[in-house]
């Protein structure tokens, strides 16, 4: 990647070489642990983040591994146990087929960038995962912050809101790794598509009114001042604290707690959406990205279909077609589509042949993702896989690659190098490539 984009600015840096050749431990009058420690992150590459065409994210989280055969990358001239047992629907572009469980979906084809030639290594649930959110793999020596922890970390809160969320709940590896645990997803608590749903702690509890929450805070602040004078423990009461300044500033502002409010919807929306576990909760994102949050992950289905595939597809992708294809009319509607990128993301896709259960099985090599809005090209399938949907055959690209494509939309430049413990730099994302042709 280039050492800068429009996005991003480069900070200086000192080397070893230039700390000896010139003296500048004595000249600069810094004593040997302020050397050493410089010397640690000499090469640190340090960047700027600034919000660039994008300003929000919403990722759209699939878990188990949705088959691309039966979604973005149908094979309808191959043979009966390549093709499995779904025909295709027509999209609005030209020549171009989703597989028939994405009827509403080909209604938007030409709003979305799909990527046919997604080349993974992984085949493991929780690897393809790790990898899906951190552009990394997986290693017992350190583990790497989910993109919405890094978004998180760069640009913070706005407009009293948590800048990152997770609908319903967190996922395993949609974490803080190295970085600190305030940059975490705020869970709801509950699910948007349960009845009875509202998010815990964004109301204040029976008998408590505004006076005596304000005591409360002003007793809190008095009781830290103490315990910061007796232990000197600053650093983690500092992280506390933001966690409970957050927490008063969505109590105490009625735009935020009125985001998460998806009753405030009228129901023709409610509709458009859909009654699946997937409407209620791609809504409530739309609501979010709207209000302010700057990067929500949206789980929805299960999609490790061994067996009875077709059985399963019949269960699970009517209600990401409808929530998905309504999201994104919803948000090119409100003329926020310009400026939130929606990404699709899996784990893997599944083998070429049907098998004997009437399912596919796990298979990294190639797969599909889709990405809307923020910046992408509109209409654009990118790559292909082989006639049986095996191997990549054009253009293959990386999720590391796609990955790092986002946050240059979001003004992050992936090769910054944030620091892990130990005073270790590490690049946001390692290798990570730009692809420039799926950017407007």
């Amino acid at each position: 990647m280039p050492a800068s984009t429009p996005a991003a600015t480069r900070l200086p840096a000192w080397g070893r070489r230039e700390f000896l050749r010139v003296g500048v431990v004595g000249s600069l009058g810094l004593t040997l642990g302020d050397y050493l420690a410089m010397q640690a992150r000499g090469d640190q590459k340090s960047y700027v983040s600034k919000e660039g065409v994008a300003k929000s994210v919403i990722q759209v989280v699939l878990p188990g591994g949705m088959a691309h055969q039966e979604s973005w990358d149908p094979k309808p001239e191959a043979p009966l146990e390549y093709r499995g047992p779904f025909g295709v629907a027509k999209s609005k572009l030209p020549g171009v087929v989703f597989n028939e469980n994405f009827k509403s979906l080909a209604g938007v084809a030409d709003k979305l960038t799909v990527i046919r030639s997604i080349a993974g290594k992984e085949a493991d649930h929780g690897r393809a995962s790790y990898t899906m959110f951190t552009g990394y793999r997986k290693s017992p020596a350190l583990e790497h912050p989910a993109m919405g922890a890094v978004v998180s970390h760069e640009f913070g809160p706005r407009k009293d809101l948590p800048p990152y969320v997770a609908v319903p709940s967190a996922t395993e590896y949609g974490g803080t790794g190295y970085l600190g645990s305030q940059f975490g997803p705020f869970g709801l608590g509950t699910d948007p598509a349960r009845n009875g749903y509202k998010v815990r702690d964004l109301t204040l509890p029976p008998g408590v009114d505004d006076r005596r929450f304000d005591t409360r805070r002003e007793i809190r602040g008095a009781v830290d001042d103490h315990f910061r004078y007796q232990t000197g423990n600053a650093e983690a009461l500092g992280a506390m604290n933001e966690f409970y300044q957050r927490a008063y500033a969505m109590i105490s502002s009625p735009a935020a707690r009125e985001a998460f409010d998806i009753e405030k919807e009228k129901p023709a929306t409610r509709q458009a959406y859909g009654t699946s576990d997937a409407g209620p909760r791609f809504l409530l994102a739309r609501r979010l990205v709207e209000a302010g949050v700057r990067f929500v992950t949206v789980a929805y289905g299960g999609w490790d279909m061994h067996a009875g595939i077709q059985t399963a597809m019949n269960r699970q992708a009517p209600g990401l077609d409808q929530a998905l294809a309504a999201l994104v009319r919803d948000l090119d509607d409100r003329g926020l589509l310009a400026s939130t990128v929606v990404l699709v993301t899996s784990e893997f896709g599944r083998t070429p042949k049907i098998n004997a259960s009437a399912g596919r099985d796990h298979f990294p090599r190639v797969f599909s993702l889709a990405v809307a809005g923020g910046g992408f090209k509109k209409g654009l399938v990118y790559g292909s896989s082989n006639s049986t949907a095996s191997e990549p055959e054009e253009n293959p690209v990386r999720v590391e690659d796609v990955l790092t494509t986002v946050y240059h939309q979001l003004g992050i430049n992936a090769d910054k190098e944030l620091m892990a413990p130990g005073a270790r730099p590490i690049e946001i994302i390692d290798g990570g490539e730009v692809v420039k042709d799926l950017l407007a």
